[in-house]
């Protein structure tokens, strides 16, 4: 059994610092020596850089691969006859793409896991959905993008599950207010990604004039912010916007990637994002070394659920900066940091970025 699955019934922030860290030791040296086994590309990069893959050495010591490389190799440690689906990241028109290969095991992992993630958020129960999209996003099952896979993947957590958007990517304001008024007094859920959500919900309704009331509703979204920083749009503005618009006041922000999907880490009620359980957060330096608590860095990204293929240990392109550990105001263990977007000269590759980039 895979570390991640012996977890699913510990509460999602349930480990303090120092469990949480021998048990990685152990969870990320076995992931280590199944993709060394099993990943020819992996091998190499081990062997390249000299590291023994039985060493059970802490997260700050393991290989990390930089996320590009998944741009340019086709990274599993699977056979291709046991590959349920692919994933890819988001690009624009000329960039590569990331390919993630999920066998089944993984794709189970990621869905138990989003599933523990979220109902810390909004509660164990599934709620009337209302997803800032068009459904015309989802139509291939197996060969999903990020932004198709994070619309799937959330919708496990909604009923009467209602797009916002037609097949144009056009408010559907009729459909929006049925669902508005079918589920009027009762709690609901709604989910897209950043910038979608402020093109083509915010936006038409700020210039429509109407005000929907979703007073009851608690809001997720993810993705790139780089569009809306660029016409100094922050978080707290987003969410002001929000309120103004549709009345929503529980609104959390995420940050994850297509790479390590399932271990998202939400935005608490204090505005902090938090690693859960089964994920956590490294801060590098210049100079590619670990960087303590306060220090603004390169990210790294750790996760238990890779299982088809070597992605448990991953330089991103993100900075960031880790606030602290076991001690944020929400009561989450683990922990908790900002993120201030891409390294100069990154890539543009945030889902909702590189729609509206399109």
């Amino acid at each position: 059994m895979s570390s991640a699955n012996s977890l699913l019934s510990t509460p999602p922030y349930g480990l303090n610092k120092r469990d949480k860290a021998a048990l990685y030791r152990l969870a990320l040296s076995r992931l280590t020596q199944k993709h060394y086994q099993n990943c020819t590309e992996y091998r190499d990069i081990v062997d390249g850089l000299g590291f023994d893959p039985t060493v059970k050495a802490p997260a700050e010591a393991l290989p990390f691969l930089p996320v590009r490389l998944f741009k340019d190799f086709s990274l599993k440690s699977v056979p291709d006859k046991d590959i349920l689906k692919t994933m890819t990241s988001s690009g624009t028109t000329g960039q590569q793409v990331s390919k993630i290969y999920l066998d089944k095991t993984t794709a189970s992992l990621q869905t138990k896991v989003l599933s523990k993630i979220v109902a810390n958020l909004i509660g164990p129960k599934r709620l009337p959905m209302l997803v800032i999209d068009s459904r015309a996003t989802i139509k291939n099952r197996s060969h999903f993008s990020a932004r198709g896979a994070g619309i799937i993947g959330f919708s496990m957590f909604g009923r009467d599950v209602t797009f916002a958007l037609d097949a144009n990517m056009a408010l559907d304001i009729n459909a929006v207010e049925n669902f508005c008024a079918k589920h009027k007094g009762q709690d609901v859920f709604i989910f897209g990604f950043t910038s979608i959500i402020y093109q083509h919900f915010i936006t038409p309704l700020q210039e429509s004039g109407k005000r929907l009331s979703l007073d009851k509703a608690t809001l997720l979204h993810g993705g790139g912010w780089k569009k809306l920083e660029d016409i100094a749009v922050d978080n707290a503005h987003y969410k002001r916007l929000l309120e103004d618009v549709a009345a929503i006041d529980k609104v959390h922000n995420y940050y994850g990637m297509v790479e390590q999907t399932g271990s998202i880490f939400p935005e608490c009620e204090f505005g902090h994002l938090h690693a859960s359980i089964f994920s956590d957060i490294i801060i590098r330096d210049t100079a590619l070394k670990t960087a303590p608590h306060g220090t603004k860095g390169l990210v790294q990204l750790v996760s238990l659920l890779p299982e088809s293929y070597p992605g448990h240990s991953l330089l991103s392109e993100d900075m960031g900066v880790i606030l602290g550990e076991d001690d944020c105001q929400c009561g989450r263990a683990g922990k908790y940091f900002q993120i201030f977007g891409r390294a100069k000269q990154a890539e543009v590759r945030g889902c909702s970025d590189t729609y509206v980039a399109k």
